[in-house]
């Protein structure tokens, strides 16, 4: 059953948004805490893997069959692929350039998405003011995290270029996720296409780019933050994901996601004792612009 369509984004759809890029946000934080214990991609894989024994459990409490032909496997193994790849080349290019580059050069996905759905959706195409919009919030995140960014050497250049690709695939993803038959299946079968995928590939990913895998005997603190990751983020806020763009624009939605690594910054502020760049506040200021120019009637 094909769920019921939105032209724009009500206070529901808001509120969740905003909810979640706090939490990947905060996930920013989870991540590296547990980066001192887990490498990065197997950490990745673990985490998709305990999601998907999450999601087949409450799945099967709801009734939800996630097994069943439904015409949607062609597509779901593709977003699974982008999704697995996406990952493991962020951590990969953030080996060659660092993460102040890699959040610019990563946050061009909601620009993939735009002109995905622009192309594909008719009812989604770009307007003017939508077009300003994401400029102007991306203008924020190129303010909070550009201090720093100058042109790139030769291996800063391949590690900006691995971000791109990431980002081209995290939107590519959303696009196919809301134009094939997986905008007609169910959030939690199109979330079990990427979990399930990616907790096989990132593990063989992580023993490619040589990763050192567990690292010593991870803290109790470092197993806390691998499931917060698994309960918290992989399951609840990518299953609440999936549901927002089966029912809502998919170019209004995204453009939440500007709010992401500002969340990150002020988080890791708050509990890593990390600097905050003098242009958090007027980036705050343009994203928020940019979110109202993308959304507004």
């Amino acid at each position: 059953m094909t769920p019921q369509r939105h032209t724009h984004l009500d206070a529901l759809a808001m509120t969740l948004m905003i909810g979640l890029c706090a939490l990947w946000g905060l996930n920013q934080v989870a991540a590296k805490v547990a980066n001192a214990g887990i490498s990065p991609v197997l950490q990745a894989g673990l985490r998709s893997a305990g999601s998907t024994l999450l999601l087949m459990g409450w799945s099967r409490w709801q009734g939800i069959r996630l097994f069943e032909s439904d015409g949607s496997g062609r597509a779901g193994l593709a977003a699974g692929l982008l999704f697995a790849a996406e990952f493991a080349l962020i951590f990969w290019g953030l080996e060659y350039t660092t993460a102040s580059r890699a959040v610019v050069f990563l946050y061009t996905a909601p620009f993939v998405v735009a002109l995905g759905m622009h192309l594909l959706v008719p009812a989604e195409r770009l307007t003017r003011n939508q077009t300003v919009g994401l400029l102007c919030a991306f203008g924020g995140i190129v303010l909070a995290f550009g201090d720093n960014l100058s042109l790139p050497d030769r291996r800063q250049l391949v590690g900006d270029l691995m971000l791109l690709v990431s980002a081209v695939m995290w939107g590519a993803t959303t696009v196919l996720v809301r134009t094939t038959r997986l905008a007609a299946v169910s959030p939690n079968k199109t979330l079990l296409y990427q979990l399930g995928v990616s907790a096989l590939a990132l593990p063989v990913a992580s023993l490619l780019l040589g990763e050192k895998g567990v690292i010593g005997e991870p803290s109790a603190l470092i197993w806390v933050s691998l499931a917060w990751q698994i309960v918290a983020v992989a399951f609840a806020s990518y299953l609440a994901w999936f549901w927002l763009i089966s029912r809502y624009p998919a170019t209004r939605l995204s453009a939440f996601s500007f709010l992401t690594p500002l969340f990150g910054m002020l988080f890791g502020a708050a509990l890593l004792g990390e600097r905050i760049t003098w242009g958090l506040g007027g980036a705050m200021v343009l994203v928020a612009a940019g979110i109202w120019l993308v959304n507004r009637k």
